[in-house]
């Protein structure tokens, strides 16, 4: 049997080395690794049941299984971990082999069995599980294009570590770079180091990060606090969810790190309900944390002193904005407020607040590690690092990736992304989500940073990537994302209440083939407006994919509007069926089969159908055996 290493309380920083090299030395010993996504995508296909599977069955085969860094492995031992997410969501789930780097895509617990009986005991790759590409088999996850052209650091470790195990990530180097800042460094130096990275926030503003903890740390207040907003409420977007899911230690340690450098004491991690995995994995996270002694009282015996608490959304959109997010934590209604005061001076409990997202504090620890020199050296000179996108809508690799900031969105959509799903063409890509702004052919050669994008009225926003083809009307779209903003406003101000509910009536005339002359320009009118007097960030935000879809599809507006036609073909209400009278025979089979009682007619000759009764159910078209019914 395995002999179990003693994980005590840490009480020094000597503590906390002795654990690191015992806990390095028994990841490094295990022979093999099993890797199971265990992220909410994968979950959703089933890898749990693939991960009790392959326990089950390498037990009965009489193999070493070990599923904790808590015992010292044989020399023979297999480990069997779930991860968070592996980011390659359409191919999910998905099962990482280790050392061989394999990578097998869409596995199913049938196929368990096999992976035990070739890889685990003769060490050959299931070909059929690998990624392909035509006839080119790519078995190591490293060689497939989806992840040989992006560059990891925030998402370096998910989909490699156990996610809810602090003794993986410390034997990876964890808490190292928190050692470092508490022992090492001064706060002045600590702020300064984040000054020179140029880290800038990953929530969507891009605000300077060590700009931030300085006004903090120099801010008056007997208590100051750590926020980080993990309040992720973009349609489509996942970057925070899956870190907190897949590395929360590294979340954890950055925050530790931000405390170190203003002197706060306490930290609250705001994350929504509907993210049940990510609250989980940061209780445990939190709670390993505390009983090892790195959290606490006292921390390896410094004089510093450190917890950190969870706070769940209810999902109110508005609650990422800052100022409603320090109100939801503090049990009030979740209202933004008129700024300043900015949070830095005034935030949670009316203190001095550090307000970051995930992907922000995740970064920080690289940063002490590696040092700024190290992290000016990706991206550009504005905006070095990388940044983590969701990949997600008509494109054929939908997931998670990271690329250096300035990468070109022809490089994300057809490179990494593999290109268009289906039989489209390349239309536009909604970045920022709600916030954010509709980009066109003419943008793909664009390197997306924090400045660039400005320039043209767009944002990076949260990070979410919602590629369209042709076949999306974008009119639809303006009505989609206004539909949301207007569902989520918090109603505070009157610009954004009833501005975006008349925008929103007005895009849902236009669909509808009510369109008047003039609408176009009072959306415009309306979206100038609210822009200018909406009270927070998000409601001068709200009219973006409106503005952009407007600037860039004019023409689609135009055409729904005096022609009553959707150049895309998908606003129901806007199409118009009829009946090919040289086709048709006569066999009365639509008219029979119309809910409404629009289609008429004499039996063998050419039926009609009136266009004021049809709701354009399509089941004439679907019923008739020549063709005859047609869409115009």
């Amino acid at each position: 049997m395995s002999a179990a290493i003693k994980t005590k309380a840490i009480k020094s920083r000597k503590d906390l080395q002795n654990l690191r090299e015992a806990m390095t030395k028994a990841y490094t010993s295990q022979t093999s690794k099993i890797i199971v996504c265990g992220g909410t995508g994968c979950v959703a296909g089933g890898s749990l049941k693939i991960y009790e599977n392959l326990k089950a069955q390498m037990e009965n085969n009489g193999l070493n299984v070990e599923v904790s860094l808590e015992k010292e492995p044989h020399d023979n031992s297999i480990g069997l971990k779930k991860s968070g997410c592996h980011g390659f969501c359409e191919m999910g789930p998905l099962v990482r082999i280790e050392p061989q780097g394999w990578l097998y895509t869409k596995v199913k617990v049938d196929d368990c069995n096999e992976i035990v009986e070739k890889t685990i005991k003769k060490g050959e790759c299931v070909d059929r599980l690998a990624y392909r590409i035509g006839d080119e088999i790519y078995r190591k996850q490293e060689e497939i294009p989806f992840y040989k052209q992006q560059t990891r650091v925030v998402l370096e470790h998910c989909g490699k570590i156990d996610a809810d195990s602090i003794n993986e990530y410390i034997a990876i180097g964890g808490y190292e770079a928190f050692e470092k800042a508490l022992f090492d460094m001064q706060p002045d130096d600590i702020v300064s180091e984040i000054s020179l990275s140029m880290l800038r926030g990953r929530g969507g503003g891009g605000f300077p990060t060590g700009k931030k903890w300085e006004q903090v740390r120099r801010a008056k207040g007997e208590r100051k606090y750590i926020v980080c907003n993990g309040d992720e409420g973009d349609p489509g977007a996942f970057m925070d969810r899956s870190i907190m899911e897949g590395d929360p230690h590294r979340m954890l340690e950055g925050m530790m790190i931000a405390g170190v450098a203003v002197g706060a004491q306490e930290g609250y991690i705001y994350v929504r309900a509907e993210y049940p995995l990510a609250v989980r994995r940061l209780m445990n996270a939190i709670a390993q944390a505390e009983e090892l002694g790195l959290l606490g009282d006292d921390i390896m015996g410094s004089g510093f002193s450190f917890r950190i608490y969870i706070a769940k959304g209810a999902g109110a959109f508005v609650c990422g904005e800052g100022s409603a997010l320090t109100a939801s934590i503090e049990g009030k209604r979740g209202f933004p407020r008129v700024k300043p005061p900015r949070t830095t001076e005034h935030g949670l409990f009316d203190s001095p607040t550090v307000l970051n997202n995930v992907e922000t504090f995740a970064t920080v620890s690289q940063i002490i590690s590696k040092g700024a020199k190290w992290y000016l050296s990706i991206g550009t000179p504005t905006s070095p690092g990388t940044k983590a996108f969701a990949l997600t809508g008509n494109i054929t690799n939908t997931g998670l990736i990271e690329v250096p900031m300035g990468t070109t969105l022809r490089k994300i959509i057809f490179d990494i992304g593999g290109g268009m799903r289906g039989d489209g063409e390349f239309k536009a890509v909604q970045i920022g989500g709600p916030s954010g702004a509709c980009l066109t052919k003419d943008h793909l050669d664009l390197p997306l940073d924090f400045d660039t994008l400005k320039k043209i009225g767009a944002m990076i926003g949260s990070g979410g990537l919602v590629v369209m083809d042709s076949h999306t009307c974008m009119v639809e779209v303006a009505r989609f994302f206004m539909h949301f903003t207007q569902n989520e406003s918090c109603g505070k101000c009157v610009p954004c209440r009833e501005g975006t509910k008349r925008m929103l009536e007005i895009l849902e005339r236009i669909v509808e083939g009510n369109g008047n002359e003039g609408d176009i320009e009072l959306l415009e009118e309306l979206s100038d407006t609210i822009s200018n007097t909406a009270l927070c960030g998000l409601g001068k935000s709200a009219p973006n994919p409106v503005v952009s879809t407007i600037s860039n599809f004019r023409e689609e507006y135009e055409t729904h509007v005096y022609e009553k036609k959707c150049p895309a073909g998908q606003c129901q209400k806007l199409k118009r069926i009829y009946i090919d009278p040289l086709a048709c025979k006569g066999c009365s089979a639509c008219s029979r089969k119309c809910p409404v009682g629009a289609i008429s007619g004499k039996i063998k000759e050419p039926f009609n159908i009136d266009l004021t009764k049809c709701i354009r159910c399509g089941s004439c078209m679907a019923t008739c055996k020549f063709n005859a019914i047609k869409e115009a």
